[in-house]
């Protein structure tokens, strides 16, 4: 069998790619896998080549030291690769098929999934409801910041391109599938983005740059992207955005003087639980700032869509209660002004498909808007380096060197 180069955490601060067990039909016992799967079979999975696979800011999260992440836990929810080899129990996937593989995992079996809320799937992680690549407490199921990895119920999970040739001309928009795109778009339908809407989104990190694309995808008059951070608002103007820099104070003040008042329809959080203050506390670290600013600024009766990362678990957090991640929200607040909260992971099976018809069809280019940058396996510590610095840019690690020829 080839051998296996991943990335791997190695604490605080450090990734380094070292060779990996090659992925089989079993999950072994590892730095994060629950030991309750330690021993499960999958002859429904199937053995994926990665193509590309892309570095996130949830990753980030875990590398910043912010999670309770083992040392030598295999990186990587985002995952886009030829199918090599299925297990017994496949069907319908084929060896050669070219997918997309939602960063969560789900079953296909349980409650949740058949009501389409896969990001919460009830059987595979067995602490709790919801599992992905990669990821502290999700279960264990080894990351994709791999040359090769074990997708699980493979016939439930991979959306399969319908032309080879012609996924590939649009590989770097197609490998945003299997997370931050959907993600982006489900923070925008859930705070209810339609038809001439205005919209604020805090963050203008891949996700909100997917969430700016995504609303205007949907039909949104004015979408207003905010964050602290220079070059990233000018790649959210590069495709339409206004932009708010909220290190010059509170955002409603500059979103007033871009739609006329002080409020929007729709807010949308891209941020997450290592939000900064706005203003003369922009250095400082405020968990609650981006949630208690969108109840602020959105409008009575509007709604909120929460894609970005809060966990139950930070050791770095700034409090004792964020670090079990409770936060200062001001509740009384959004009740007072009957706003609807949308919270937790995107179910990426709900949106990839439409979402895959939309690039194929030229009705979006993701890959531009958030500056997809394909960069080898090997130079995997320097993207996260370059990312933690807070890079306008969305890595794609190559694995196999196939980006590079399609490109």
């Amino acid at each position: 069998m080839p051998d296996n180069k991943a990335v791997v955490y190695q604490g605080p601060g450090k990734v380094e790619v070292q060779e990996v067990p090659y992925p089989g039909f079993e999950l072994k016992d590892g730095p994060g896998v629950n030991p309750a799967n330690v021993g499960r079979k999958v002859p429904h999975g199937a053995i994926i080549k990665a193509v590309a696979t892309n570095i996130c800011g949830s990753d980030q999260h875990m590398v910043r030291g912010r999670t309770t992440a083992p040392a030598g836990l295999t990186l990587g929810h985002e995952i886009t690769g030829e199918v090599i080899e299925t297990g017994p129990d496949v069907e319908f996937i084929k060896v050669g098929d070219l997918v997309s593989v939602p960063f969560n995992i789900a079953c296909g079996r349980c409650r949740n999934c058949k009501e389409g809320k896969t990001g919460v799937c009830e059987n595979v992680n067995p602490d709790r409801a919801g599992s992905a690549y990669g990821y502290v407490d999700m279960g264990g199921w080894v990351g994709g910041q791999a040359q090769y990895v074990l997708v699980p119920y493979a016939d439930w999970n991979l959306l399969k391109f319908p032309d080879r040739d012609r996924a590939m001309e649009k590989i770097l928009d197609l490998a945003m599938l299997s997370d931050i795109f959907p993600t982006g778009y489900h923070g925008c339908v859930s705070a209810g983005v339609t038809t001439g809407s205005t919209v604020y989104i805090a963050g203008a990190g891949p996700v909100g740059l997917a969430a700016g694309v995504s609303a205007f995808l949907l039909g949104a008059a004015v979408v207003i992207v905010g964050d602290l951070n220079k070059e990233r608002l000018e790649q959210a103007r590069s495709f339409g955005c206004e932009t708010v820099d909220v290190s010059q104070g509170d955002p409603q003040d500059q979103i007033a003087q871009i739609v006329g008042e002080p409020e929007v329809d729709c807010g949308v959080d891209a941020v997450g639980f290592e939000a900064r203050g706005h203003g003369a506390e922009a250095e400082t670290e405020r968990p609650a700032t981006v949630l208690n600013s969108l109840m602020q600024l959105t409008r009575a009766g509007g709604a909120l869509g929460i894609p970005g990362l809060y966990v139950t678990g930070d050791p770095g957090a700034a409090d004792e209660a964020a670090k079990k991640g409770s936060l200062s929200i001001r509740l009384g607040l959004g009740w007072a002004k009957s706003h609807a909260f949308y919270t937790g992971q995107c179910p990426v099976m709900r949106y990839n498909r439409k979402l895959m018809m939309a690039i194929l069809h030229d009705r979006v280019q993701i890959a531009k808007a958030v500056n997809a940058t394909p960069i080898p396996l090997d130079r995997a510590p320097q993207g996260y380096e370059e990312f933690d610095r807070g890079a306008a840019r969305k890595y794609v690690l190559d694995p196999h060197g196939l980006l590079a020829k399609a490109g």
